[in-house]
């Protein structure tokens, strides 16, 4: 299993996200401000890091900028500023994703896992439907040559259909896999972003509608 460092200055947030990723069997180290959290990248190379950005000292955008200098590392944000402002300044500075607080663990657990196939080696494959590819290593969608451009959300709902390619996904575990939090909105999300996909694929169709159930995506 993957180091995880988490870098959190909340004493009982660090130990609640140490004992339930060790419980999940990760190896965990945690620092609670940006220099210790350095060194300690810098001694342990960890594989993924959880990082907050209100922190003591070294604040996390800073970190986060050094710790993509020195590594190809999987960097998640875990932090209750949720000005969208932050969240561009975060992902511009390195970070992969991007989780706020209050959290549930199991959405940043699942983002993490994510996070993790998206740079292991063992993903780098490219997915063919039809006269499309969907290449997951480079996170690039192309189509008879040319290439589609996404919007993040766009490619993660369609990677998951691309990866159960010929199988009935249900609305339910769409959501759960691509935004991962329960939705409480009237508008379907799922629906709104199966038909953004629909128009920048083209013709012919390759997601289908499974009418009382969900999609599926086959050429």
């Amino acid at each position: 299993m993957p180091r995880i460092l988490i870098v959190e200055d909340e004493a009982n947030i660090a130990d609640f996200l140490q004992r339930g990723l060790v419980y999940k069997g990760y190896e965990v180290d945690v620092a609670h401000d940006g220099e210790s959290a350095l060194a300690m990248a810098r001694d342990r190379p960890p594989d993924l890091v959880v990082l907050d950005l209100m922190l003591p000292g070294l604040d996390g955008i800073e970190v986060c900028r050094r710790l993509r200098a020195a590594s190809d590392v999987g960097i998640v944000v875990l932090t209750a500023r949720d000005a969208v402002s932050d969240r561009i300044q975060g992902l511009e500075a390195g970070a992969d994703d991007y989780v706020l607080k209050p959290f549930v663990f199991d959405e940043l657990l699942a983002r993490l896992r994510a996070v993790q196939r998206r740079r292991s080696p063992g993903s780098k494959d490219v997915i063919r439907i039809g006269d499309m590819e969907v290449d997951t290593a480079a996170r690039e969608v192309r189509r008879r040559g040319g290439r589609i451009s996404l919007t993040p959300k766009e490619y993660e709902l369609l990677e998951v259909l691309a990866r159960n390619a010929r199988r009935v996904l249900s609305r339910e575990a769409i959501f759960e896999k691509v935004w991962g939090y329960d939705h409480a909105g009237e508008a379907d999300p799922v629906k709104v972003y199966v038909s953004y996909l629909r128009r920048k694929l083209g013709e012919p169709e390759v997601i289908h509608t499974v009418r009382g159930f969900g999609y599926v995506l086959r050429e």
